[in-house]
């Protein structure tokens, strides 16, 4: 577990307040300088001078009772910190958070954090399925900020359902975990990311592709992009906003994608091929758009087969570099997703079963198999696939350093 961190605790209202207590003693134990930060309504809850206690320093409570004129405690106290954790995170405060609100000591404070923020949500699990507060989730997961899956339980409001805060050691685990990413895993690595679905023209206003929105691929090129990596993140008609802090290249078809992906190869360790590719095109592109007639009640469309981009890879790939592709599959996932690792000369491949429900594709959850060209398989629960791509890298960085 880290250790001699100055760790900014940021507790806002809910009634889970009362487990702070528990992660500032905790966080205290293991040798790390703990400052609180405390929002009117958590005040209502616990008492300033609980977390004092436990924490051995003052608890900040507003910007305007600073006995230090030298000083501006929000800005004081993030220049500080090493890193900050919320828990509990308020909708309210993750809404302010994701829109730049800075409207007490909390957000004000939040706002000028420049160390890894770790957001641990915690309400009544109404609002926490509402759609403004999964979008403003969304917003600060795609800022960079690290959101922790709230627990199943028995709630506050008299009945179960998903919205309570975890229990501090979980937390602590949590935030352990992805500050050892943060530091830099696969720093200094080069890797290419591939995702999205291609379209295969087909005439002027149609083409041929598939359902992948590009969640999966961009949640591994962010994890990559946390670990330290240089990521490069080739992507055929998204249907989301690529993560920050990348190397943006947009494609259309599987040939474009073929060739990005080769020149982008030539110099990277690491390839992660989560595009779904089509494997046929038109054998003609019509330059005008095709017409229905009268006596035409079906048509016969002409395909031949695209290249294998993961089979053209293999045959450029050197000593060092790793090749890990993905397998959308509907049906036999296991022996299909081996088959492709054996034929494609793959280090790994992430298999998931597409035809279930909520975890397919432009779903925000994912479930998947990894297989290791040496037989091994480990399944995941059902999770988010931003949590997918960590558990990807921290087997990718692990597999570089046995090299």
């Amino acid at each position: 577990m880290f250790q001699n961190k100055n760790v900014a605790v940021f507790v806002t209202g809910s009634i889970a307040v009362y487990k702070s207590l528990s992660l500032v003693r905790l966080l205290v134990k293991n040798h790390n300088d703990v400052h609180v930060i405390m929002s009117e309504a958590a005040q209502k809850f616990v008492t300033p001078l609980a977390f004092q206690t436990v924490s051995k320093n003052t608890v900040l409570t507003s910007d305007f009772d600073s006995k230090d004129p030298t000083i501006i405690p929000h800005v004081k106290t993030a220049d500080d910190a090493d890193l900050a954790i919320v828990a509990p995170a308020s909708a309210n405060t993750i809404a302010k958070l994701a829109n730049g609100i800075a409207d007490n000591i909390v957000t004000s404070t939040l706002l000028t954090m420049a160390v890894p923020v770790f957001v641990v949500p915690a309400m009544n699990t109404h609002m926490l399925a509402n759609f403004a507060t999964q979008q403003n989730i969304a917003n600060l997961k795609q800022a960079g900020i690290q959101i922790m899956e709230p627990a199943e339980g028995f709630l506050a409001e008299g009945y179960s359902g998903k919205g309570r805060m975890p229990e501090p050691g979980e937390i602590l685990t949590w935030v352990d975990e992805s500050l050892k990413l943060k530091g830099g895993s696969l720093a200094g690595k080069s890797v290419v990311v591939t995702a999205g679905g291609t379209r295969e023209p087909l005439d002027p206003v149609r083409y041929l592709t598939n359902h992948s929105s590009g969640k999966m691929g961009f949640a591994v090129a962010n994890a990559f992009k946390n670990a330290g990596a240089n990521v490069t993140l080739i992507a055929a008609n998204p249907l989301i906003t690529p993560p920050s802090g990348v190397n943006f290249i947009r494609v259309e078809t599987a040939a474009e994608l073929l060739a990005e992906v080769k020149q982008a190869f030539v110099h990277a360790d690491i390839l992660v091929m989560a595009a779904a590719v089509a494997d046929y095109r038109p054998a003609k592109v019509a330059n005008k758009k095709i017409k229905k007639t009268a006596d035409n009640q079906t048509m016969t469309l002409e395909l031949v087969r695209n290249p294998d981009i993961l089979k053209e890879i293999a045959t450029i790939k050197h000593p060092g570099q790793l090749v890990i592709g993905f397998a959308a599959e509907t049906n036999d996932l296991i022996s299909n997703a081996t088959k492709k690792i054996q034929s494609k000369n793959l280090d790994m491949i992430v298999a998931n079963d597409v035809s279930q429900s909520g975890i397919g594709f432009n779903a925000d959850n994912n479930q998947v198999t990894f297989l290791f060209a040496a037989g091994k398989q480990i399944k995941t629960n059902v999770e988010s696939k931003a949590k997918v791509a960590d558990q990807l890298i921290n087997i990718i960085a692990t597999q570089m350093q046995n090299q």
